[in-house]
């Protein structure tokens, strides 16, 4: 059902399964499973994190959902399952100059107009100005780069397709990686075997940090979407747009970003206010 209905992607599919097997060793079967095994849980689990509590719950609950839709049991047992309540921490993001050194220094390179060089200024400006997930970046056809590339046609979790705007800045970087890309590959940023990996995309984010004299803990190219969802909210961005810019399914994981800007603004009133470095009379 995950697969052929939702589109679940590979690893999400495998992630499911984990949950599930270790479920069944804790329990036996569960598709017979009654609510007092499910109760049981929690002091089992009683040494696991918060949020994998929540997330082998959730696995569950969608499991034993999918058992009564198919008529396989006629009551769900679920809601005695351990309720844990995962606080989902704040994105990291970088500040505005962080960014501007970011790009000083991928300019500056792409100036000699090395390949190499212009195709890390388009992968950074997709990542910052697009707002695109580095599976999703890495995973580009030529085919979804229009000719005046306004838009970009990206294939998101679950195969999900989305439109995603292009800024000129973004659109410039592209048009001058499409002059220098010497390649036959359908991919826009092709490698020896396909189009290259999260992962080199991941090292080559890491390796133009060090390069800009940034910490290269504080960057990676979920950082970069990261920012491009909290600036565009700093700039007064509506909520429903940045949802459907970063393909989130669920609003709900679009509003962290408001308790990011919360974030930032508590800390601007600490800094800033007038009072802020005045030591309080006892």
């Amino acid at each position: 059902m995950l697969a052929a209905e939702r589109g679940a992607a590979i690893n999400t599919l495998a992630a499911y399964r984990r949950d599930l097997e270790g479920a069944e060793e804790l329990l036996g079967d569960l598709v017979s499973a009654e609510k007092a095994q499910l109760s049981s849980l929690a002091g089992k689990w009683a040494d696991l994190a918060p949020s994998s509590v929540a997330r082998k719950s959730s696995a569950l609950r969608q499991f034993f959902g999918f058992l009564v839709d198919e008529g396989l049991r006629k009551d769900d047992p679920s809601s005695a399952l351990p309720k844990a309540a995962a606080r989902r921490p704040l994105p990291k993001i970088l500040s505005h100059s962080e960014v501007e050194t970011l790009f000083e220094r991928v300019e500056l390179e792409a100036s000699t107009e090395r390949p190499l060089a212009v195709r890390m200024l388009a992968l950074l400006e997709l990542l910052y100005g697009s707002g695109l997930r580095a599976s999703e970046l890495v995973g580009l056809s030529l085919a979804s780069v229009p000719r005046d590339m306004p838009f970009l046609t990206v294939t998101g979790k679950g195969s999900q397709q989305r439109m995603v705007p292009v800024s000129r800045r973004a659109q410039q970087a592209l048009g001058r990686w499409l002059e220098v890309r010497n390649a036959d590959s359908r991919w826009l940023f092709p490698s020896r075997s396909g189009h290259i990996s999260r992962i080199r995309l991941y090292q080559l984010v890491k390796e133009v940090a060090v390069r800009a004299g940034l910490d290269p803990a504080k960057v990676s190219p979920h950082v970069l979407r990261h920012a491009f969802a909290t600036h565009l909210l700093e700039g007064g961005a509506d909520l429903r747009v940045l949802q459907t810019l970063l393909g989130h399914a669920d609003i709900a994981t679009t509003q962290i970003y408001t308790h990011v800007d919360s974030a930032r603004l508590v800390s601007l009133v600490n800094e800033r206010h007038p009072l802020a470095g005045r030591a309080r009379s006892v």
